[in-house]
């Protein structure tokens, strides 16, 4: 198992300068934003780098000239937008994001589903979670059949024409938000369409993050977000967990992001590894940070420092009678 870092952490520091951070910390990989909602500080210009090659691999040289690979580009948007000036906004950067990954070689951009609106007339998207009343279905079904099946199939066989693989990152907000739809979406887009695992999104919906890895496997989780969150027994035993009150009212909401280990401990973090590896997973672990009680740095070196020791502890060895 790898360990990496989306780079998003450090979105406000130069982009070689964080690389360094990074080589500084011995990890393996990064996974850098090309827009939409990660941001593009690190790549400059997306347009100039998708239309030079030249340009483009001598972007990518920063990162192995350090001993860095790159595990992935990160491109989550809503190209689904019902707004149809952020729907091709996001669009384009997620078509130059494939451009640039064929550029350089790489096959895996991480990302959202995204999420239409509900009705053809509709300005914002319409995340629906309930089937009664049934108008609620009627909305689900117009949505996979008028928007999110069409696109996907049409920008599935895009990248996999450019040797690109998409991780989709099951998110609340978003079509694709379980193992349910995220394999509905597989079935009937392509099977170059996979995950990004984050546990951290999956905690509050009351999933269970190991049971989804066995019943995903290797051939699906192309990529992996080491993020934590945490349930706050208190306030999620008055209002539940589905909670949109603003994510820096922490004391008041019902769940949080943590840091690594600050959501569960380091056991639970030891069959979140042993479980991918048991499946066939032995890529890269991508530190994200969303911590609102801690700064970058001090979620960084602490994260890092985890994920390390979970790393060694459930590193396999030779059996006694081997």
């Amino acid at each position: 198992m790898k360990l990496g870092l989306m780079m998003a952490l450090f979105g406000n520091v130069p982009f070689e300068e964080a690389l360094d951070r990074a080589v500084a910390a011995n990890l393996d990989a990064v996974e850098i934003g090309v827009g939409n909602y990660p941001g593009d500080s690190h790549v400059g210009s997306l347009a100039e780098l998708v239309a030079s090659k030249t340009k483009a691999r001598d972007w990518a040289a920063k990162v192995a000239d350090r001993g860095l690979a790159i595990s992935a580009l990160a491109c989550h948007g809503n190209p689904l937008h019902p707004n149809a000036k952020i729907a091709k906004a996001h669009h384009e950067v997620w078509r130059n994001a494939v451009k640039l990954a064929a550029h350089i070689g790489l096959d895996t951009i991480t990302g959202f589903s995204g999420c239409p609106g509900g009705s053809p007339t509709d300005q914002f998207p319409n995340w629906v979670v309930c089937a009664w009343p049934t108008d609620f279905v009627e909305i689900l079904n117009w949505q996979w059949d008028k928007k999110i099946l069409p696109y996907w199939k049409r920008e599935a066989a895009f990248a996999a024409d450019h040797g690109v693989r998409l991780a989709f990152e099951m998110h609340q907000g978003m079509s694709v938000y379980n193992t349910e739809t995220l394999l509905r979406l597989r079935h009937e887009c392509g099977d170059n369409l996979g995950c990004n695992f984050d546990p951290s999104h999956l905690f509050w919906q009351g999933m269970d993050p190991l049971a989804c890895i066995r019943r995903l496997g290797s051939k699906i989780i192309y990529h992996v977000h080491a993020k934590d969150a945490r349930i706050d027994p208190a306030n999620a035993a008055v209002n539940g967990l589905l909670d949109t009150s603003d994510y820096g009212k922490i004391a008041q909401r019902s769940w949080v992001f943590r840091t690594v280990g600050y959501g569960h401990d380091e056991h639970w973090w030891c069959d979140f590894v042993s479980n991918l590896r048991m499946v066939g997973y032995d890529g890269v672990l991508s530190l994200e940070h969303e911590d609102g009680l801690m700064s970058a740095g001090e979620g960084f070196t602490k994260g890092i420092e985890f994920l390390r020791r979970v790393i060694i502890k459930d590193q396999p060895g030779a059996m006694w009678w081997a």
